[in-house]
């Protein structure tokens, strides 16, 4: 069944009964929706959403529903997946307010929430209920299983950065101990199961391996419109781009050093003056960024080889990176990979630091280097920016990746597996 019911115009009340509705079995799907509502807090799991819902509405299941959780002071953007059974919205306080208190908030009220939404999901047509979490929000005891896409282990590899305060520590750490028990775990790739299962303590049994896809603005047209927005912004033919965030996840600084010592070589040979050193377009910081930024490129004598762009939609970003030479990615905790997937897609060569699960994503079709080293950054980058011969292998790698062909449609299949796997598996309440 499609559409949506009028129960889902009104949400629930905690502990009453949908309406019936003459559905084959399926599962019911209980996600927090918060973070497509403030997607510059959390811009990898707003994407992730999006694609991820973007693609179940394409392919709507008889049976499945879904119950979303939303802030109670921000817009409403699930209206346009039109094709699925939504039976309830829920509106939540602002609990973002609280700032690292949040972490030990949400999951007692998430815990309320997701009983409201699942209790007696079978007398609604479903054969089960469980929580899709994606991001930092989880319900803690929750009465109905829960299911955890688990994109990010920054939290937990860099303690120091991320938990600095009390409320932040005690908060990750419940983080930690919800998914510890969560009845199955999703990660993007063998390496981020590996870390969780030496940062969280994570049971082998209840991992799930489901890679991610590229963005759909990250097709082959994107390079189409390229020309247009490298024009538009002032870039020359040759170029690099950074399209991550700008905080403890990164290594800008190293980037910014690695470009100083290229800056202070001659040009090699085919390669123009006006094009060394490589010129990066860093895209979506903010003012403090920038300002903090700007501070270090003039102390490495590089000021002028870097431009700045603010964010911007997927399909203008898409292009602006398939007209790049390179996509440039210095990190020091990488669990998704997701910047690199559009990359590749988009037919461009990634050189990055070998961290998390970039290895098994990047492969032959780029450059790996060991973190925080600016003089091997630099070696990869005047690799891939002068050497036409490499270069090529490296664009021939991009296209002959036996992953290119995987969608979001992928991932919503083998997600809404695990969900069946998940329900069929838990008691009804």
């Amino acid at each position: 069944m499609t559409g949506t019911g009028s129960t889902g115009r009104h949400g629930w009340r905690p502990g009453s009964i949908p309406v019936e509705h003459p559905a084959a079995p399926g599962v019911r799907i209980v996600i927090d929706m918060r973070p497509l509502q403030d997607p510059g807090r959390a811009p990898l799991t707003a994407a992730y959403l999006e694609s991820l819902l973007g693609a179940l509405d394409a392919d709507p299941q008889e049976g499945e529903s879904f119950a979303f959780l939303l802030s109670v002071d921000r817009e409403d953007p699930t209206t346009r997946w039109s094709r699925l059974e939504v039976i309830g919205r829920r509106r939540l306080p602002p609990t973002r307010l609280l700032r690292s208190g949040s972490l030990t908030v949400d999951p007692l009220m998430l815990r309320g929430a997701s009983i409201g939404a699942g209790w007696r999901a079978e007398r609604g047509g479903a054969s089960g209920a469980i929580y899709h979490a994606a991001g930092g929000s989880l319900p803690i005891a929750s009465r109905i299983p829960v299911v955890a896409a688990l994109l990010d282990l920054a939290p937990w590899a860099m303690p120091d950065e991320y938990q600095r305060g009390s409320a932040a520590r005690f908060g990750q750490r419940l983080r930690a101990r919800i998914l510890k028990d969560a009845a199955a775990v999703i990660v993007p790739g063998r390496a981020t199961a590996a870390e969780a299962r030496r940062l969280l303590h994570t049971r082998q049994d209840r991992l799930r391996v489901v890679p991610l896809a590229a963005r759909p603005a990250y097709r082959p047209e994107a390079v189409e419109a390229a020309p247009a927005e490298r024009e538009r912004i002032g870039l020359g033919d040759r170029y690099a781009v950074y399209a991550g965030r700008y905080d403890a996840r990164q290594d800008l600084p190293t980037l910014l050093e690695a470009l100083g010592r290229l800056a202070a070589e001659a040009p090699p040979p085919g390669v123009a003056a006006a094009d060394w050193p490589p010129r990066v377009c860093l895209v979506g910081a903010s003012p403090d960024d920038r300002a903090s930024l700007s501070r270090i490129a003039a102390r490495a004598g590089v000021a002028d080889a870097i431009v700045y762009e603010q964010g911007m939609p997927d399909e203008r970003l898409a292009a602006l990176v398939a007209g790049a030479r390179i996509l440039i990615l210095p990190v020091r905790s990488e669990a998704s990979g997701q910047a690199a997937l559009d990359a590749l897609a988009a037919g461009v060569p990634v050189v990055a630091s070998a961290v998390g699960v970039l290895p098994e994503i990047v492969g032959a079709a780029g450059i790996l280097v060991d973190p925080g080293d600016p003089a091997r950054l630099a070696t990869a980058v005047r690799a891939a920016w002068a050497d036409d011969d490499l270069y090529r292998s490296l664009r021939s790698a991009v296209l002959e990746r036996p992953e290119a062909g995987r969608t979001w449609a992928d991932v919503a299949r083998e997600t809404r597996a695990i969900w069946a796997e998940v329900a069929s598996r838990a008691p009804l309440i």
